[in-house]
């Protein structure tokens, strides 16, 4: 995410992460600030849409006041369940060395193998598929929000009503070319102007309170019950549309690395949840005082006067919240990578002081196709947020089933409460999760589709590369018997060091192999390199390098990264320090193997994800971009392999 980071303040000399202390006094005030712009920018611009769709969508309900009182018990109560308990209290303990995020969760859960199935299959299976339904969010979150801010101007005049489509394609459009040049100095702004939103939107729904306080009764939840008493299955349906108020309740754990659990905690409960529930107070009270006004009750709240301003302000209110599911999704990619569930992709740092500003041109382009192309295909807000939601109580679900497998595991709870606490939580989670089902034949099959599609492609990425690892591991030379038999036949020596980088830490590298049988010399120092992904977000400098030596100058090197960080080999192996090898980066050649995947019918996996498998492999960037490895000092000797 494009904002300081509370895990990122203090550095060592060569960028190494450490952990900062618990935040306090002025910083901690600024952290609650920023958060408000990136943590609660979806959640934040819930009221635009989220009770219209109550009284105003596909499954819209009469607006009587016994209605009115019961949907606003329920939002109340949604938000307390699900966002102060569920995730304020509890999720965001769950904690993976400070970060947040279902693929952290999923690592705490279990521990998770690039290229082996030793992993309990079922949890990585859950997170990968939770993970894949996020992009789908990821496509839908900034759609939603433009296109309803913009939906504004047809309360203001009709003038405007063919126009919204083309202004939101415009707008969204702008937000993804400026991807490229970082958000950094844009961030900054985030916090202060959502800031103003929640003022603002507190403002207006306490103008409207004070007409009717009588709607404040609705805190109470026999109102709810009495909802569902009432309107039976249609009731049912209500409480998928009443799920949209809680929309960005992931985004408080996927964030929480950014900031620390301390700031997301006091700004929610110091200013966006007071702000949201006054706001939708507000708008019930106007629907108490107006039923007609349930085509748009947000924005028939401001004065005639303030409509425009309050257009613009939502419009940049609803930009922030694309902007933090944007950089979310480029936080996930990079966490997906380094876990082995994505093909290596090129990625951007857009800042030289915050390793979380990062940018991946591929994705942006694929997030920026896909947010137009329901724009055009959905058209309007209420129509978009039938699609809406199924993707999101899906996630939640998968959360929860998480959490459960880490109070039990990790935390040494019992199995009665740990079965009490994530029962409960999951009894509500399935409950929206099952009002959201009727949404699929109506758009709700969107999320669903992105998210197979995406699961399909991780699970083939995952199992492909262990496929792989196998095939190169069982024609691998043991390099116990390499160093045998280059000490009875010695092959000339020439100077400098050279770099094998292997897949694994045993097993003579391909590379070595060929560079031996085809040049006939040997470097006079030689490092068998392997790269490992920890199960932790950062490692620690200490833990960064393990050097071996093997005889005959040669070492075998393994460099360990956490999943939330970035390879750069030049860089670790530049400030080696002695008893460890000293090297000289003018001195220093890298080999790397490039294998062709070819498909076939070797058992593995079926053919048509074979070639799927062989298809991204040639695709994903090289390792040269990757490993940050100088390009004229690699040297890449290829081979097909057969899978």
């Amino acid at each position: 995410m494009d904002t300081i980071k509370a895990t990122d303040i203090h550095t060592t000399s060569t960028g190494e992460h450490l952990h900062r202390a618990t935040p306090t006094g002025r910083y901690l005030a600024l952290l609650s600030l920023t958060a408000l712009g990136v943590v609660y920018g979806d959640i934040g611009t819930s009221p635009l849409y989220a009770l219209r769709e109550c009284f105003h969508g596909t499954h819209g309900i009469e607006p009587s006041p016994a209605n009115i009182f019961g949907v606003l018990s329920l939002i109340f109560w949604a938000l307390i369940i699900i966002i102060t308990i569920k995730y304020c209290v509890f999720v965001l303990r769950a904690d993976n060395h400070g970060e947040g995020g279902i693929l952290a969760l999923t690592a705490l859960a279990t521990p998770i193998k690039i290229v082996s199935k030793s992993e309990r299959w079922w949890i990585v299976v859950f997170g990968i598929f939770g993970a894949a339904l996020l992009y789908g969010d990821g496509i839908i979150t900034p759609a939603i929000s433009v296109l309803d801010a913009v939906e504004g101007l047809n309360v203001a005049t009709k003038l405007f009503e063919s126009y919204v489509v083309p202004i939101t394609i415009a707008i969204l459009i702008g937000l993804f070319l400026i991807q490229s040049r970082g958000t950094a100095k844009v961030g900054k702004l985030f916090g202060p102007i959502m800031l103003v939103w929640f003022f603002v939107i507190a403002l207006l729904g306490v103008m409207q309170i004070v007409r009717h306080p009588s709607v404040v009764g609705a805190f109470n939840p026999v109102h709810g019950f009495d909802f569902f008493m009432r309107n039976g299955w249609h009731g049912f349906l209500v409480l998928g549309t009443v799920f949209l108020v809680v929309t960005g309740g992931e985004a408080l754990y996927a964030d929480m690395g950014h900031f620390g659990k301390k700031p997301i905690r006091i700004a929610w409960f110091a200013l966006v949840l007071p702000a949201l529930m006054l706001n939708y107070l507000g708008q019930g009270a106007l629907l108490l005082e107006n039923p007609t006004a349930k085509e748009n009750p947000f924005y028939l709240l401001a004065p005639e006067w303030a409509l425009y301003p309050m257009i613009v302000l939502a419009t940049c209110a609803a930009v922030i919240a694309s902007q933090a599911l944007i950089s979310g999704a480029y936080s996930l990619t990079m966490q997906a990578i380094q876990l082995g569930f994505i093909p290596r992709l090129k990625i951007e740092h857009t800042s030289s002081t915050e390793m979380g500003q990062i940018y991946i041109p591929a994705l942006n382009w694929a997030l920026m196709i896909g947010c137009i192309a329901i724009v055009i295909g959905f058209r309007t807000s209420s129509n978009l947020a039938a699609a809406y939601g199924i993707a999101v109580t899906s996630t939640m679900v998968i959360t929860t089933i998480l959490l459960f497998v880490v109070e039990h595991e990790k935390w040494g709870w019992s199995l009665p409460v740990a079965l009490l606490l994530s029962g409960f939580f999951l009894v509500i989670d399935l409950a929206f999760f099952g009002a959201n089902v009727i949404k699929i034949p109506h758009g709700g099959w969107f999320p669903l589709v992105v998210g197979a599609a995406i699961f399909t492609l991780m699970t083939t990425w995952k199992k492909g590369r262990r496929v792989l690892a196998e095939r190169l591991l069982s024609r691998a030379h043991p390099i116990s018997e390499f160093l045998r038999d280059i000490a009875k036949n010695p092959p000339a020596r020439v100077p400098g060091t050279a770099v094998f980088m292997n897949g694994t830490a045993s097993g003579t590298p391909p590379a070595l192999m060929h560079n031996l049988e085809h040049n006939k010399v040997l470097h006079e120092r030689v490092v068998l390199l392997t790269v490992k992904t920890k199960q932790t977000p950062h490692v620690e400098p200490e833990d960064r390098v393990q050097v071996e030596s093997l005889g005959h100058e040669f070492y075998r090197m393994i460099i360990n990264y956490g999943f939330m960080e970035d390879p750069d080999i030049p860089e670790v192996l530049e400030n080696l320090k002695p008893p460890d090898p000293v090297f000289n980066p003018m001195d220093t050649t890298y080999f790397l193997g490039r294998e062709t995947v070819i498909a076939s019918k070797h058992p593995g996996m079926m053919i048509w994800r074979e070639k799927m498998f062989a298809l991204m492999s040639r695709n994903a960037s090289t390792a040269t971009a990757y490993f940050c490895l100088p390009p004229n000092r690699v040297v890449e000797l290829g081979s097909q392999v057969e899978i």
